[in-house]
């Protein structure tokens, strides 16, 4: 019988390990094979669908005048949001263990969460505020203090300039939560005038020059109808509220332009617009004076 050389052994045993490895190799692609070709599949697929969704989003939100803003950020976290899902679904297909892994985003997101407290509300009051709409970019506005034009709606902040030209940054979550005057959010507004005349000065003629000079105003509306009434008699002076319409483009145009005008026409007609004043009274008492 003849014997087997080393030669001839380590050949027999290099074959049988490769033909061990060559076995289970087969029994990890019949095994893996079909369901990495399904989970491919399956990605594509969903990343086509995924971007469907997103193009109809956002062609339903354009077509109901969604703010821009809030549009873009709606179509990024509902593409984030279906991606990370389908790469979930795609890795359980696979045989991943997926459950130790959303655990760990869970924790990661609570943790974040709790660090970014602050500006998560501004963010949740950015989306309010794109949502609800109290006001939009060229309104004037006063929230939280600040009076001005509102420049830019983001998504932590709003832009406002004042005025004078400043430039001032509104975080959205005290800015959703607080009060906010629209001024401009109504095509009329009213301005509200109060013209003192004196006691001496007659009412009717008054009343007479401020209606002439409201009627020739273009700027004034018919409708409402101006109203010029006595609301108060004041310690010194006799008060006639006037009340008169305009378009909002043109309050405060009116108001100025207004408040010039009565007080020269009352000047020319000699009714007096009394103003602070003390009278002295100096009374003698054995040749001597007293005040």
């Amino acid at each position: 019988m003849a014997e087997t050389t080393p030669e001839q052994l380590m050949d027999l045993v290099n074959t049988e390990d490769l033909s061990k490895y060559t076995d289970t190799a087969v029994e990890l692609v019949m095994s893996y094979g079909p369901k990495l070709i399904l989970a491919i599949v399956v990605l594509i697929v969903g990343l086509w669908i995924i971007n469907r969704l997103v193009r109809g989003l956002a062609k339903g939100l354009e077509k109901s005048s969604t703010e821009p803003t809030l549009a873009r950020f709606l179509c990024n976290l509902s593409s984030v949001g279906f991606k990370a899902l389908l790469l979930i679904s795609v890795a359980s297909m696979i045989g991943i263990e997926t459950t130790s892994f959303i655990a760990v985003l869970g924790a990661a997101g609570l943790a974040i969460g709790l660090a970014l407290q602050g500006s998560l509300a501004n963010f949740a009051g950015g989306v309010l505020v794109l949502m609800f709409k109290p006001f939009k970019v060229g309104d004037f506005v006063d929230a939280q203090g600040v009076a001005g034009t509102v420049k830019e709606i983001q998504i932590f902040n709003t832009i406002i300039k004042t005025p004078d030209n400043k430039r001032i940054v509104v975080p959205n979550g005290a800015l959703s939560n607080g009060i906010i005057t629209n001024f401009s959010a109504e095509p009329t507004r009213r301005v509200d005038f109060v013209f003192g005349i004196g006691y001496d000065d007659d009412i009717a003629r008054a009343k007479s020059i401020i209606t002439r000079l409201v009627g020739e105003d273009s700027r004034s509306l018919t409708e409402p109808a101006p109203q010029i009434v006595v609301s108060n008699l004041g310690d010194s002076s006799v008060d006639i509220t006037t009340r008169v319409w305009v378009n909002a483009a043109d309050y405060w145009g009116l108001y100025f332009d207004l408040t010039e005008r009565v007080k020269l026409a009352f000047d020319q007609d000699g009714i007096s617009i009394p103003f602070p004043q003390r009278d002295v009274h100096v009374y003698q008492h054995n040749g001597q004076q007293s005040a």
